[in-house]
């Protein structure tokens, strides 16, 4: 464990990068990135998720360009920079502003264009927002006598703040795309244009004119340019690891990848972890848009239909208002990250997808079985957290009645605002988001020799591998635990070391609820032997 030394302050929510080096906070050097840039192209595109240092980063270009020396020094570009050339920055952000109203993102960006007059000392006197950004390009090129370099930071926010107002939605992508259109046809007075967002829009809906743009986002070379890496932690961050769990934060919040070797951690999490000595879901609790849950759920995409994802490098770029592809919208919004790659003959990439973490395979289970059940009501928390500490003991009996009472909650008909067939059906899925949303080990349809078990859970103590089975009737007959027994799917997991159970629950269509939950114990590594099986029915009604 690295020794505490020389604390710094924490940059936590700072996006300045002149702010951030004048405070004296800690800082991951990404000014290597910023210099190849700057001396490979001319016009990029980066989509990351939110709160990755996107900003950041646009800042230190920012910086860079002006020729603020004193920024730099200490970091990789001070002595390999040309200081004496400083450009002109056009710098436009949308991470801000109110963009639900029609006329918002034009009010916004007259603001930014106004603010570039004062500061600069011109006069723009057209009136549309693209015009007053094309001349405003023009006339700081005349103005310094150098060509302009191009900051636009969170492009997309204006779009995605208002996809469940598809119309206004719509209006905001047009207006933008005129705006990017300018930076094209003012080519001659731009030296150097780089642009970041959140969702990568399709090139054909938006960035149509810009056919020199470079797109970052899964180039190997640039995997890294935002998060923090293992070295990161090691050689910048040490000081605040003292005292804090390695393993527990790699768990929590490392696991992002864009291609190649590298996983990075999300900023944001470790920053506030480091702040408060806890970790919890600080990237989640943040901002997951509402649009999210909402439209996994009106697509009837279940919790297990997230694992396990493939996509190629197409899908994952189809991104557009009338058509969000559900891979595209959970890995550019950093739910889920590639977890494997491969080309096939033809030279196309599939890429496979994973959840990144434990923050996020819990958060997003959580915030989906809200919306699968009406809501987490106080009673209903109980319940799910009683669900999960009973596995982990291994206490089936107080399982099978705790699960009945957690079902009986749920409205009569909620579930048929919810009809998902795979996987033994609506409440299968609830039972897979319930443990995966309160912090146990879940895997999903894990294949082996004998065909694939519903649902594996490694718990601290004890291996839980569960088969699920809807029934006709009020009863169940036992065809879920008889399948565990028959495919012996315990056999691969008697080398763990942990006992190993086999839980087999049953669904009645009549009742809308637990029909049995019945349980064996198959032995531990040492034993190898069966202990005796046990049975429950489930309590009365509530």
């Amino acid at each position: 464990m690295p020794v505490a030394r020389n604390k710094r302050r924490l940059p936590t929510g700072t996006q300045s990068f002149r702010k951030l080096r004048e405070r004296g906070c800690y800082y991951v050097d990404k000014t290597p990135y910023a210099l190849r840039l700057a001396n490979e192209g001319d016009c990029y595109f980066l989509s990351r998720p939110r709160r990755f240092g996107k900003s950041l980063f646009v800042s230190t270009l920012k910086a860079l360009f002006e020729g603020r020396r004193e920024l730099f020094r200490g970091l990789a570009a001070y002595d390999q920079w040309d200081w004496s050339v400083r450009r002109p920055v056009a710098h436009l952000s949308f991470g801000g502003g109110h963009y639900t109203e029609p006329g918002g993102l034009h009010d916004n960006l007259l603001r930014q264009l106004n603010l570039h007059e004062f500061a600069s000392d011109i006069t723009l006197s057209a009136v549309r927002g693209a015009d007053r950004f094309a001349e405003l390009l023009v006339k700081l090129h005349y103005q310094s006598g150098r060509r302009v370099v191009v900051l636009v930071d969170e492009y997309d926010k204006p779009i995605t703040e208002n996809l469940n107002q598809p119309d206004l939605a719509r209006a905001n992508r047009d207006y933008v795309r005129t705006l990017y259109a300018n930076i094209k046809e003012c080519d001659e007075h731009i030296h150097f244009s780089f642009i970041t967002g959140v969702s990568k829009f399709s090139k054909v809906s938006l960035f149509s004119s810009l056919n020199n743009l470079i797109d970052l986002t899964l180039e190997v070379p640039f995997s890294s340019l935002c998060g923090y890496s293992e070295r990161d932690l090691d050689e910048v961050f040490a000081p605040e690891l003292e005292g804090l769990d390695r393993d527990r934060i790699r768990e929590w919040y490392n696991g992002y990848s864009w291609g190649g070797d590298a996983r990075v951690y999300n900023p944001f999490d470790l920053l506030l972890t480091f702040r408060t000595r806890k970790c919890k879901a600080w990237w989640f609790q943040t901002g997951t848009p509402k649009f999210l849950p909402d439209l996994l759920v009106r697509r009837n995409v279940s919790t297990l239909d997230l694992e396990g994802l493939t996509a190629d490098e197409s899908l994952l770029s189809a991104f557009d208002i009338d058509e969000i592809g559900t891979e595209a919208l959970l890995f550019q919004t950093g739910y889920l990250t590639l977890a494997d790659w491969s080309e096939g003959d033809d030279g196309a990439t599939e890429y496979g997808l994973d959840y990144p973490n434990r923050e996020v395979r819990h958060s997003l289970n959580r915030v989906l079985l809200s919306s699968l059940v009406d809501s987490l009501s106080k009673h209903r928390l109980a319940r799910c957290r009683d669900v999960a500490k009973h596995i982990r003991a291994g206490n089936f009996e107080q399982l099978n009645q705790t699960l009945h009472a957690f079902f009986a909650s749920i409205p009569h008909d909620w579930y048929r605002n919810n009809r998902i067939q795979r996987y033994e059906g609506y409440y299968a899925t609830v039972f897979f988001a319930l443990l995966s949303g309160f912090g146990l080990d879940t895997r999903p349809e894990q294949a082996s020799s004998r065909g694939n078990l519903d649902l594996a859970v490694n718990a601290p103590e004890r291996i839980v591998l569960f088969e699920f089975k809807t029934v006709d009737g009020r009863r169940g007959n036992g065809q879920a635990l008889r399948q565990l027994r028959a495919k012996r799917y315990a056999h691969q997991h008697l080398g763990s070391g942990k006992p190993v159970h086999l839980v087999g629950v049953e669904f009645s269509r009549e009742t809308r609820n637990v029909a049995l939950v019945e349980w064996e114990t198959v032995g531990t590594a040492e034993a190898g032997s069966a202990d005796a099986s046990a049975a429950a029915s489930p309590p009365p009604d509530l």
